[in-house]
């Protein structure tokens, strides 16, 4: 026996198994770079969808600490015969006496009456708008501002003077505030004053068009009766804001207030519930987007499979020649496994940076805080090293398999 015969394999260091395994992406840069592409696309995908996923809950969670999370609406509720029960006069009143109530703000919805730019534009053409009574305090009480004019006042209140929600303006055409500019409402001119900005809490608001309580009784006939004399409507949306450390005893105790004879003919409801349980919806769908970005990576996979099995084969003469020269199986099969996870590594890499551009991007365009969270991008680079090692196992022992002398009769 040969001297040689005893000496031991030369071990490959990590970098040469680095520098080996990037000859065959170094030389066919095309084809690897639309191999790497499928996973990147897949890879983009998933941590977008996370992204902004998580950009947007942020926003909207941020949007809620803003507003506070210590409103409360009571609304019309059914009687027991199924009709829409109506609000006591009294209700508001009755609720502002409440010691952990800071601020009460009502508004009434005008039956029968629609809203139009022009009494030119056809009867039914009404854009889901509808028109609302509403008191001086209201967008204090819903945290909303005005983005174009000025709110109701005193004055206003009283006369035909009317204020549109961000929805209505946009429906009705009208997106900036001018002397003289009016609408048709109820039969009849009424002049713009404002335009305010989207109702978080009060999405209701949004496509209202609103008047104050004595204009109401007076232009559109919106009355009611109270210990025998002529008054404004009844209510039919009262918000409360209360101490936020005594919001759900004020909310239990709503009811009762508002319609002592009848507590279940009364609403009560929270709106940030109604907001939180939305981002919760909405990261319920993330599921469906995930499943996709799987799809996209499932396929890249198959590229990145295929293009190791075209290179073993177009690579037999090298594989060959490196038996020949005493490379083992074990750094055959490590050199083309290296390869394939080098690729899907090059690939994940340009996907979680395509995928936290696009979060960012787009949460910036929306306002959003940026969150790119921890599981998105480990995530993605982690499964494009777990995909690269699946696809490149079975060339890799296809090659590792393939004696030196079987190789060589290809060159």
């Amino acid at each position: 026996m040969s001297a040689s015969a005893d000496v031991a394999p030369v071990r490959l260091r990590p970098g040469d198994v680095a520098r080996v395994a990037s000859v065959g992406l170094r030389t066919r840069r095309l084809r690897a770079a639309l191999s790497a592409l499928g996973i990147a696309i897949g890879v983009a995908a998933i941590v977008a969808v996370l992204g902004l996923s998580s950009s947007s809950q942020a926003g909207l969670l941020a949007e809620i600490d803003r507003l506070g999370t210590n409103l409360l609406t009571v609304g019309n509720g059914q009687s027991f015969t199924g009709e829409t029960a109506q609000l006591p006069l009294t209700a508001p009143a009755m609720i502002d006496r409440m010691d952990a109530v800071e601020q009460v703000a009502v508004t009434a919805s005008i039956p029968d009456t629609n809203v139009y730019r022009s009494p030119r534009v056809p009867a039914v053409e009404t854009n889901g708008l509808s028109a609302q009574a509403a008191d001086l305090d209201l967008l204090g009480a819903i945290g909303a501002g005005v983005a174009r004019g000025r709110y109701l006042n005193a004055a206003t209140a009283t006369e035909p003077v009317a204020v549109l929600g961000a929805t209505a303006a946009r429906r009705l055409g009208i997106d900036r505030v001018y002397e003289g500019q009016r609408i048709w409402l109820g039969g009849q001119w009424l002049y713009v004053a404002g335009i305010l900005e989207e109702a978080v809490l009060a999405p209701e608001i949004d496509a209202s068009v609103l008047i104050g309580f004595p204009a109401a009784k007076r232009y559109l006939d919106y009355l009611g009766v109270e210990q025998g004399e002529v008054t404004t409507g009844p209510p039919t949306t009262i918000y409360v804001r209360s101490q936020t450390s005594e919001v759900d005893a004020v909310q239990r105790l709503l009811a009762q207030t508002a319609n002592p004879a009848a507590p279940n003919e009364v609403d009560v409801s929270q709106p940030s519930d109604a907001l939180t349980a939305r981002a919760a919806a909405q990261s319920a769908l993330d599921g469906l987007f995930l499943g996709l970005g799987a799809v996209a990576l499932l396929v890249g996979a198959v590229g990145v499979a295929n293009i190791m099995i075209i290179s073993v084969l177009e690579r037999r003469s090298e594989i060959g020649l490196r038996r020949a020269l005493g490379a083992t199986q074990a750094q055959i099969r490590g050199q083309f496994l290296a390869e394939a996870i080098m690729l899907s590594l090059i690939g994940g890499a340009v996907g979680v940076t395509a995928g936290a551009l696009a979060t960012a991007v787009y949460a910036s365009a929306e306002g959003w805080a940026v969150v790119v969270p921890l599981e998105a991008w480990a995530g993605g680079i982690a499964s494009a090293i777990a995909i690269g090692a699946i696809a490149g196992l079975l060339p890799a022992l296809r090659a590792a398999r393939m004696s030196p002398t079987e190789a060589l009769r290809s060159v």
